[in-house]
């Protein structure tokens, strides 16, 4: 199953979906976890999403192609996200994981690897059989 993080520093969970220009991925199967790769949207923030904020269609279409560009991950941590991002992302079968403050990737990883071998909720268990 693989696992995005929205990030600035590729090392904690600290950014907004759209924002976000960086997501890491990760592959975590029942008995361990390992990096995938960096996906770059933009330097720095993805200044077009946060430009095209209130302008319809071009921003929907926008975090469309970022939904989808992340669609192969079953779920994606991250700071914020607005209802209709979060709308679109759960449509593709992608659960957004909102934490409250900045944690780091490797501590996120950790907790949701043990969750997964003490007792994982349903869409977990799904999520990883798939």
């Amino acid at each position: 199953m693989k696992i995005g993080f929205a990030t600035t520093d590729g090392i904690n969970v600290d950014e907004h979906f759209g924002r976000a220009g960086m997501f890491t991925v990760y592959e975590m199967t029942p008995s361990e976890y390992r990096f995938l790769e960096t996906r770059q949207f933009a330097d720095g923030m993805d200044l077009d999403i946060v430009s095209s904020r209130g302008t319809g269609q071009v921003h929907d279409d926008l975090i469309d192609a970022k939904v989808g560009k992340m669609a192969d991950c079953k779920i994606i941590y991250l700071t914020e996200i607005g209802g209709p991002a979060a709308a679109k992302l759960v449509r593709k079968g992608i659960m957004p994981v909102k934490v409250k403050e900045p944690v780091s990737i490797k501590e996120s990883m950790d907790r949701l690897l043990e969750t997964y071998k003490a007792t994982p909720p349903p869409w977990m268990k799904k999520a990883m059989n798939q």
